[in-house]
């Protein structure tokens, strides 16, 4: 039985739709079950983003996720950070990226400007850490 397509206010109504949109799934776009299916995944993306936002990564884990993407190493960092041990200093937590870091990193490797403002995740349990 298909359930009355409405806003999604709640818990339950979540509930609702996700157990819908599981009954849906796989069916083809275009039919009228797969366009219920689009409207209902778009009723669920606003429901999560309002109610269950995800917080963008850290800076550092950006860096090395991007890294192992594009498998790069410390060494191809240097043009972008600075010298060897400025490299190790930030991607240990032991220093915040520069503005100038912050561009080149954005520009070259296209990790959001965004995340990599943000302050990294053991930045404020160092006491010395430079900002």
């Amino acid at each position: 039985m298909a359930i009355e397509l409405k806003p999604i206010r709640s818990e339950a109504d979540y509930d609702e739709a996700l157990a819908e949109v599981e009954r849906l799934w796989g069916a083809k776009s275009g039919t009228p079950e797969g366009d219920r299916l689009d409207v209902l995944a778009t009723l669920m993306d606003a429901y999560e983003a309002e109610h269950h936002p995800i917080d963008p990564p850290d800076p550092v884990e950006a860096i090395k996720f991007r890294m192992e993407q594009q498998g790069l190493t410390r060494k191809d960092l240097e043009p972008l950070i600075g010298t060897r041990t400025r490299v190790a200093e930030v991607l240990n937590r032991r220093r915040s990226l520069s503005i100038g870091m912050i561009r080149r990193l954005h520009d070259r490797l296209g990790i959001s400007a965004e995340v990599l403002i943000r302050p990294s995740e053991a930045e404020s349990m160092a006491p010395n850490a430079e900002r």
